[in-house]
């Protein structure tokens, strides 16, 4: 599971070192450490499992696959590119590519170079990355394990580490590029852009970039009018409930941007949370007063479905408990902003929009 980029368990960092850290990047630092804690506790991951439903019982197994550019170009080799840490780095060659994060694992096989990856991230649950090993260890990077499998260009962001293992893998001579992570839809062309550059495929870069760019606009295109002239109020939480984690999201959480395409309010946001994340209160939820609430798939099972989740105090009492109206969406894939982004908007306007929206 991820709450994005990586936002969650790699992403999307449990405990890394903030050295190489930005600003920008402390709202998946923040959540990371909780997410973190409630993984451990809770085992969740990227299971092999059914694929589960979302809240209109539609299934999510089609997120669960990414779909490959039909014919990519060669790589033209070697480039050498501007990493987000402040080094250049230079490729010479993509037999043997190792990204660290689920969200450029995404970019990495959508843009063709499925075969040449030899390891995943744990936030890398999609078909395709399953059955590759897993590098990291509670979250964190091994660089043992990826310099045992001799990659020739390793690709992170800067919320990646812990920074020792960053320069150990460094240190030993192996291409290594620093991504800035995604917060929201505008940083969904510049990634795409950048690793398709450190691959030498710039072209392939623009085919996908305008591929995905085009499927995002033909969904919000789809999306109805607001009857009564008032857009949805949707609060994002983020919810581990064996391990009593239960966050409201505000500003930061980086599900703002996807609630706006989608035509609705992010209520965490409006109401005036300006953080990532918040503890669930609720004065908290009584203030954000959400029509309905976005989950992630593993998080709304983890607290025992809609019963459950108008247990925890404050929801029922919001007009989200009181029409049991959520949307969920797979916990791998809902804060990338990458190749698959599309499909995600797409899951929450048929959430949020059939037949008054109403969930489970």
């Amino acid at each position: 599971m991820r709450i994005s980029q990586d936002f969650a368990p790699t992403g999307p960092d449990t405990g890394r070192t903030a050295r190489r850290r930005p600003a920008r990047g402390r709202a998946a630092a923040a959540l990371t450490a909780a997410v973190a804690f409630a993984l451990v506790l809770t085992g969740c991951g990227g299971g092999d499992g059914p694929a589960p439903k979302s809240a209109s019982g539609k299934s999510s197994a089609e997120a669960d696959r990414v779909e490959p550019l039909a014919a990519p170009p060669a790589p033209k080799l070697p480039v050498t590119v501007d990493s987000a840490d402040g080094t250049k780095v230079t490729i010479g060659s993509t037999d043997r590519i190792v990204p660290l994060t689920g969200s450029l694992s995404e970019i990495v096989f959508t843009l063709g170079f499925g075969k040449q990856v030899v390891a995943r991230d744990i936030t890398a649950t999609f078909e395709q990355a399953e059955k590759l090993p897993v590098v990291t260890r509670a979250h964190d990077v091994s660089a043992e394990s990826v310099l045992s499998l001799k990659p020739t260009i390793v690709l992170a962001d800067t919320t990646t580490g812990p920074s020792e293992a960053i320069d150990q893998i460094r240190d030993a001579g192996i291409p290594l590029l620093v991504v800035e992570p995604a917060k929201g839809l505008d940083d969904v062309g510049r990634r795409i852009d950048t690793v398709a550059e450190a691959l030498g495929v710039p072209s392939a870069g623009t085919e996908l970039k305008e591929r995905t760019e085009k499927r995002i606009a033909d969904v919000q295109k789809s999306i109805p009018d607001h009857a009564d002239g008032k857009k949805p109020r949707v609060a994002f939480l983020y919810l581990r409930g064996s391990a009593s984690v239960y966050l409201l999201g505000g500003a930061e959480s980086g599900a703002s941007s996807l609630l706006e395409a989608a035509g609705a309010v992010d209520a965490g946001k409006e109401s005036g949370l300006s953080k990532d994340f918040t503890a669930i209160t609720s004065e908290a939820l009584a203030k954000a007063a959400p029509d309905a609430i976005l989950l992630m798939t593993k998080g709304f099972e983890s607290v025992g479905g809609m019963d459950g989740l108008v247990k925890i105090p404050g929801i029922a009492e919001t007009p989200a408990g009181m029409d049991r109206r959520v949307v969920t969406v797979d916990d791998g894939v809902l804060l990338n902003y990458g190749p698959r982004t599309d499909r995600v908007l797409t899951e929450i306007v048929e959430q949020l929009y059939a037949k008054g929206g109403k969930g489970r």
